[in-house]
């Protein structure tokens, strides 16, 4: 559902692949799923301050629209879908291209997490958390693809530290930042003879409503505080935004937030062996203190996800 007046059609953008020209944001059509609120929403903001128009995309239309009234009317349009909707998503794309112009940047944001021990984990959850995450980032890519390609455009997909090094007690969240990691690689391989940009961004804990919800579940909030002071810090969205759109300007093939990160590609291999390891230690003492409950879809964008779903 667009939830924006109509505007006049755009012309088509054409974007250059490495550009790293000061306002190569300006006049292009960026889109950005999971807008309506945390990371997806100060990405939006940022790139429209650089001069992109943005489609604004998410599940909770009234929360969309504060999105869009806090940036230039002419500049943004914001469409209430459902990610993992093929059907909708390819009418979305039509209608962002008619309004603001055909897309030339994509950002690929939209996620959920629950937590929890997998065997007592609510199997409709769990799966709903792959769906969004995963494939709600491949529906995205295949909607805009039309455009990306005809733009020579660029996707960001944005991953996590998950990617890198999985933990106990989030099977879900960690095997679809996982498996967008893969789909990423493997689409920038396939689309770079198009000259089709695609990148990832492995952020840190990042400062929104679901990191939030996290420390109010006490095993997770505990699993957190035995990581090592860097690891644990956790950061603004408008600083991690502003990083993520650097990034859009520049095509990058990855980025890394903060990016110290990047040195855990290096050790990358060993990290499965050294979390085994310590829950192999930790989690009996954890779970004698705090007995492990499955905590549900977190955050408010996960209890939207949910009301949405709800007959």
């Amino acid at each position: 559902m667009s939830c924006s007046p109509r505007s006049p059609r755009s012309p088509r953008p054409r974007a250059r692949a490495g550009s790293r020209r000061p306002h190569a944001l300006h006049g292009r059509t960026a889109v950005v799923t999971g807008a309506a609120r945390g990371l997806g929403r100060e990405i939006a903001r940022e790139l429209a301050r650089r001069g992109a128009r943005v489609a604004l995309l998410g599940r909770e239309e009234a929360a969309l629209r504060r999105v869009a009234s806090s940036l230039p009317a002419t500049a943004c349009c914001c469409w209430a879908v459902d990610v993992t909707d093929d059907e909708a998503m390819r009418q979305v794309a039509e209608e962002v291209s008619d309004r603001l112009g055909p897309v030339s940047v994509v950002v690929a944001n939209a996620g959920i997490a629950e937590g929890g021990p997998f065997a007592e984990s609510d199997p409709a959850t769990w799966r709903r958390v792959i769906e969004v995450n995963l494939t709600g980032s491949a529906i995205t890519a295949r909607s805009f693809l039309p455009d990306l390609l005809a733009a020579h455009g660029y996707f960001l997909q944005i991953a996590s530290t998950a990617s890198i090094g999985a933990a106990p007690l989030m099977s879900a969240y960690c095997a679809s930042k996982a498996g967008v990691e893969s789909f990423a690689h493997s689409l920038r391989a396939e689309f770079a003879p198009q000259c089709v940009d695609v990148g990832i961004a492995y952020l840190n804990w990042t400062d929104t409503d679901m990191i939030r919800d996290v420390d109010q579940h006490p095993v997770l909030r505990e699993l957190r505080a035995h990581m090592p002071p860097p690891a644990r810090k956790v950061h603004s969205a408008e600083w991690v935004a502003a990083r993520m759109v650097t990034a859009v300007e520049r095509r990058a093939v990855a980025v890394y937030v903060p990016a110290w990160l990047r040195a855990a590609q290096v050790v990358r291999a060993a990290l499965p062996a050294v979390v085994t390891r310590l829950s192999r230690r930790e989690l009996p003492r954890l779970a004698a203190r705090t007995p492990f409950e499955a905590t549900g879809l977190l955050g408010a964008g996960g209890r939207a996800d949910e009301a949405h779903r709800r007959p």
